[in-house]
């Protein structure tokens, strides 16, 4: 299971915002350059992510982007089902009426892709946006200290 480009900018995007809290509503050409997603396309996106109630903005010289929710409250998993759709390792977890597995019902490998796309779903699920940002600040902090030396 391949995460597109566009759901990675999309998180990448909410990890920024989560990150800046408290710096009040932050510009999309601010999240843009911080996290090297082409202005554009992260306009798209965040209008996107606005719709789907991620996010939130507010308009005029001070305007920007905020988050609409609590940042342990968005997982990886969330975000990821709504920019791309289900979690699975294959196609016919993604099936749409009218696009049925000829071998519906009979698949041998129908308990591999089941057990995958859990595996999947914990892991991505157990990590909410402030998740992340704590193991930023913490990678940060270990690369700022000296090391101890005798």
């Amino acid at each position: 299971m391949a995460v597109t480009q566009k759901c990675q900018y999309a998180l990448r995007a909410l990890f920024e915002l989560a990150r800046r809290k408290g710096d009040g509503p932050i510009p999309a050409g601010g999240i843009a350059e911080r996290q090297a997603i082409p202005r554009r396309f992260l306009e798209v996106i965040l209008h996107q992510l606005r719709q789907g109630g991620f996010v939130d903005s507010q308009r005029g010289k001070d305007g920007g982007f905020y988050l609409a929710r609590p940042a342990e409250d968005v997982t990886v998993g969330e975000v990821i089902r709504f920019m791309d759709g289900p979690l699975g390792p294959v196609d016919c977890h993604k099936e749409r009426p009218g696009q049925g597995c000829p071998l519906r019902g009979e698949c041998v490998f129908k308990g591999v892709w089941d057990e995958a796309r859990q595996a999947l779903e914990r892991v991505y699920d157990a990590r909410s946006l402030r998740d992340l940002v704590r193991e930023k600040r913490r990678t940060e902090l270990e690369a700022a200290e000296p090391p101890y030396v005798i």
